[in-house]
């Protein structure tokens, strides 16, 4: 086998192993954060300093199924109401019965239901509760609430108040709404004489979209500046938890983003598990209200679709919720060009094929290189492989010789391979980041076969529902390798020979816009390279 071959061997190697990886993995952060001092820990008393505030995170949630006693039908709603959503609270401590965005469908089919970030079937494991000491204070009390309807319309802004009197502390939940917002800001008053752990409880059951392995549940929380994001369920049936104060915790998706952010009063940590069907993340602090009597605690909630131009604007950092994995530095900008030209062009599909254009004007001098340099490997092919019989017994003379062959016609042997090898990481960030993108979620590129009422390209998230454009990927990459210089080895003709039909079969349930992207890429290439046949 050439030096050439192996070279090439090895970029398709590691093409295969990092693309593979990045398909079935997704990088995982550790469940705690040991020895980290940060600088909210102040806010907390000596008491959580110590190991008791961990043991008591871990303690609250593992009381969770205490909680589930909650029924349905011994909720009175509170409706509110506003363009983008229409959530239900219960008069009974503000738990979140339902939140539907009004925006945003389960499917592209005709007719087709709002997605529920929050459904009815999670109302058993108290999404939006407040637990004190771990149990709940919801149906233990007698609530009253302000009203029982808040319509608002584009500009409006209003509030919802829940009270209780009478149990061991007393309790105001201030919800503040806000028409052109998914956000949600609360500010909880507590009133004693006690002193204890207080946990908020964000809850809900799989969504819309099922976990698969493009699309995942996850619990995620932000501390120290690093994201954390676990989607294995024999861990989150476990618990994962940080032993400190974390800047926000939520559960997501690609798409989609529930969240919780303390902002003043409090330092919470954080513990999240899978119970049953629930995804369950809690917020938890120790507080002691013989000594201050009326603890106030603000904060800020998020449930929407995860779009930087609203998380941008969100406290506490809650943007870093976008998330492409190791690439993420790469995926962000081209998300940001695929935006741009979808501003002009009105069409992610078209927005693609744009993007990807650039992308290959940008590595037009590199994919030129590489071509010449394959061109130059495959003139002296006749030449190596004399080389390599004649000293085929003496390992060392034989290098000294291909070294000499190479130097004689100035040809680099690597540099048909380092310039695909560069383009790897641009190619994963842009995986992800057509994986990732919110925007893409039924987004149409062509939605219907022309003159036919038959459904094709009409969602870039979902995979082409009649394989036709993973066949066209297939032989789109053939016709490319047809064109490309061989080496004359026939170990690389039939590895290359086998990457179009083992691509095809891998593509078949990819997300379309990124088979758009390959067929694009594809596409150029092959102009590329006849181009610069003509030329040569």
């Amino acid at each position: 086998m050439s030096d050439q071959t192996r070279l090439l061997l090895a970029v398709v190697l590691t093409f295969v192993v990092v693309f593979v990886w990045s398909y079935f993995f997704t990088p995982k952060a550790p469940n705690n954060e040991k020895n980290i001092q940060n600088q909210n820990v102040k806010e907390l008393t000596k008491e959580s300093e110590s190991k008791v505030f961990e043991e008591k995170v871990k303690e609250i949630g593992k009381s969770i199924k205490s909680q589930k006693e909650t029924k349905a039908q011994n909720c009175s709603d509170v409706l509110v109401e506003t363009p983008l959503y229409r959530a239900v609270f219960c008069r009974e401590g503000g738990l979140l019965k339902s939140f539907e965005l009004k925006k945003y469908k389960q499917s592209v089919k005709p007719n087709s239901p709002n997605v529920k970030l929050i459904g009815e079937k999670a109302l058993k494991f108290g999404p939006f509760g407040i637990l004190w000491n771990g149990k709940k204070l919801n149906h233990d009390v007698k609530w009253e609430c302000d009203k029982s309807l808040l319509r608002l319309k584009d500009g409006q802004e209003g509030e919802i108040i829940f009270k209780t009197k009478g149990g061991e502390v007393n309790v105001v939940r201030r919800f503040i709404f806000k028409a052109d917002s998914y956000s949600i800001k609360e500010i909880l008053t507590l009133a004693g004489n006690e002193k204890g752990t207080l946990s908020l409880v964000l809850a809900t059951t799989p969504w819309v979209e099922h976990s698969t392995r493009f699309n995942k549940t996850h619990l995620i929380y932000y501390v120290q500046k690093k994201l954390h994001k676990e989607d294995s369920l024999k861990k989150l049936r476990k618990g994962i938890s940080s032993d400190v104060p974390v800047h926000w915790c939520g559960i997501d998706t690609n798409y989609f983003l529930i969240s919780a952010a303390p902002l003043k009063g409090a330092s919470f940590g954080f513990f999240g598990k899978v119970e049953d069907e629930g995804y369950l993340a809690f917020l938890t602090t120790l507080l002691n209200l013989t000594e201050e009597k009326e603890k106030r605690i603000e904060f800020y909630y998020y449930l929407g679709p995860k779009l930087e131009s609203l998380l941008k604007k969100a406290p506490k950092n809650l943007y870093a919720a976008i998330d492409y994995g190791w690439f993420d530095i790469i995926a962000k900008p081209l998300v940001k060009v695929l935006n741009f030209f979808y501003r002009f062009v009105g069409n992610y599909g078209i927005a693609i094929i744009l993007l990807t254009l650039v992308i290959k004007i940008i590595f037009w001098p590199l994919s030129h290189k590489s071509y010449k340099s394959m061109e130059k490997m495959k003139k002296i092919q006749p030449l190596l492989k004399k080389i390599k019989e004649q000293y085929k017994d003496d390992r060392e003379k034989m290098n000294q010789e291909l070294m000499r062959l190479y130097k004689t016609y100035k040809i680099n042997p690597a540099g048909g391979c380092l310039p695909m090898l560069l383009q790897i990481p641009v190619f994963i960030g842009l995986y992800e980041a057509l994986l990732g993108a919110t925007e893409l979620r039924h987004a149409p590129f062509i939605s219907h076969i022309p003159f036919t009422n038959i459904i094709w390209l009409a969602d870039l998230s979902a995979k082409d529902p009649l394989y036709i454009s993973p066949v066209v990927m297939g032989i789109t990459m053939y016709l490319q390798q047809k064109l490309s210089p061989s080496s004359g080895d026939p170990m690389q003709g039939k590895i290359m020979l086998i990457m179009p039909i083992f691509l095809t079969f891998l593509f078949l349930n990819f997300p379309s816009g990124l088979v758009i992207y390959f067929i694009t890429n594809n596409v150029l290439s092959t102009i590329q390279q006849w181009w610069m046949l003509r030329k040569s």
